[in-house]
């Protein structure tokens, strides 16, 4: 079988992201979304709930699973058998990340490819930053994630936003 992994911190997972894996899918027997549960970010959801979300948006996808790793993504590939890294590219500037990333990778792992998927158009200004700044502010970004993501982040906010206030 030929595998991939698509490794990110889906903060949350995004109809962008959605678009490469719906693409990625096509190109491996099987793909594995890899999500980082120690990146450098601060993310919102939990790892599990992360989880949660990328099973229910993937539940009609048959050959794609959803794992939580830790460490370095080409030693996670290798653990699960993978040949290629999928990512996702918006605009140039994530290009320059990624050409380095993909570098390094290679160093590290020379018989793992990384393989650049663009965005649709329409996705390309879609981030998960972007999206949690909007859903924090109670905009609607059910143009930008599932409806179960959209959910889930006005859930978070409030409970946020009620923790917040019994620390008051």
């Amino acid at each position: 079988m030929r595998i991939a992994i698509y490794p990110g911190t889906f903060d949350p997972v995004t109809k962008g992201h959605l678009d490469i894996l719906d693409r990625a899918k096509e190109l491996f027997d099987g793909l594995i979304i890899a999500i980082a549960s120690d990146s450098n970010k601060t993310p919102l959801f939990l790892p599990e709930e992360r989880m949660e979300l990328l099973i229910e948006a993937t539940k009609d996808m048959p050959n794609v699973n959803v794992r939580v790793f830790e460490g370095l993504t080409v030693e996670f590939a290798r653990q699960c058998g993978a040949i290629a890294i999928i990512r996702g590219l918006r605009a140039l500037s994530d290009f320059e990340y990624e050409f380095q990333l993909a570098l390094m990778n290679k160093k590290i792992a020379p018989d793992i490819e990384t393989i650049f998927l663009m965005t649709q158009s329409e996705n390309s200004f879609i981030s998960s930053s972007a999206i949690k700044w909007a859903a924090k502010l109670h905009a609607g970004v059910s143009d930008f994630v599932p409806l179960h993501v959209e959910k889930a982040l006005i859930a978070k906010y409030a409970s946020l936003a009620a923790n917040s206030k019994k620390e008051d």
